[in-house]
């Protein structure tokens, strides 16, 4: 009779744990689908939202006005918005930044796959990502208070904002971006395709630059485009270095203002709520979403276009 009634027991228990497991199986897939959802539904949300406000500046502002005029003036007596010192203060200092990242990187990423022993790998690239945790804000007073007045010795009319060195600094903030990338996309190439080139006499400086290289290329290529999002959605860094000067010019040495580093300027109490300089900070926001998007969008074409499957 006990061993019965301890069997009926262990059946019970069974039952309820394979109970349990049901609900688990039926709750797991609800709590996903809902995490999903809500990232869908915030992504909705914020470009909505840009959309909307964006549209309530085109109804004082005209379109062509916006994305051809060179003076930038919101809170003049006449005011004038015109993107475009915005956007070439944008791509300038996005231009120096890889720069500086794309040969460093890449070198780095060489090194790193095809020369470096795995010891010093395990060693090497922890340490350099750790410039990817550096908040960006430190890197803009680095900026500001050591690279200007180093490069102020070289350059002598280098004033003390401008676009040269917070651009120079966002190149070092986002090599490890294209570093580890490239180097991962180097490291999934087969060793065989190493071994056979090497096999045939080639060099391993000749085995990486026509065979290495060309079979990652997907993925370097893409570890570019990333970068450069990166670099055009930077804030403080230009914010704190590159000043606030609405200039249309392509002297480096000059301050200009980026697109984000207009929203923060506007964000900080400047424009009232309601107004067409408030709008203005919506029209901008848009345009430096459909950038970023424009260049993701341009990575995942050319990762798709030149992968290589081994």
């Amino acid at each position: 009779m006990v061993n019965n009634n301890l069997g009926v027991k262990e059946q019970i228990q069974q039952n309820l744990q394979k109970r349990n497991k049901r609900l688990m199986e039926k709750a797991v897939p609800a709590l996903l689908f809902t995490a999903a959802f809500i990232s869908v539904l915030t992504t909705i949300g914020i470009v909505l939202t840009l959309v909307f406000d964006t549209m309530q500046f085109f109804r004082h502002v005209p379109f062509w006005e916006f994305f051809t005029s060179t003076k930038l003036s919101p809170l003049s007596r006449e005011p004038s918005f015109g993107i475009l010192p915005l956007i070439n203060g944008t791509i300038i200092s996005s231009l120096i930044a890889m720069c500086v990242a794309i040969p460093i990187g890449l070198t780095s990423a060489i090194y790193l796959s095809e020369y470096a022993s795995e010891r010093v790998r395990k060693l090497v690239k922890p340490m350099m990502e750790v410039l990817a945790g550096i908040p960006t804000i430190v890197y803009g007073f680095f900026a500001y208070s050591f690279v200007t007045p180093l490069l102020a010795y070289i350059i002598p009319d280098l004033g003390a904002k401008n676009v040269l060195s917070p651009g120079i600094v966002m190149g070092i903030m986002i090599i490890p971006l294209v570093a580890s990338l490239s180097e991962d996309a180097m490291s999934s190439v087969p060793n065989s395709m190493r071994e056979g080139a090497l096999a045939l006499g080639a060099t391993r400086l000749e085995v990486t630059m026509k065979v290495i290289i060309p079979a990652a290329i997907s993925g370097i290529i893409a570890s570019f485009v990333l970068a450069v999002s990166r670099a055009i959605g930077e804030t403080m860094i230009v914010t704190i270095a590159s000043g606030s000067s609405k200039n249309f010019t392509f002297d480096i040495t000059e301050s200009m203002q980026t697109m984000t580093a207009y929203i923060v300027e506007f964000t900080s109490g400047d424009a009232g709520s309601g107004t067409v300089g408030y709008y203005s900070l919506y029209a901008v926001g848009f345009t430096l979403f459909v950038f970023t998007l424009v260049m993701n969008l341009i990575a995942q074409y050319i990762s798709r276009k030149f992968r290589e499957a081994y």
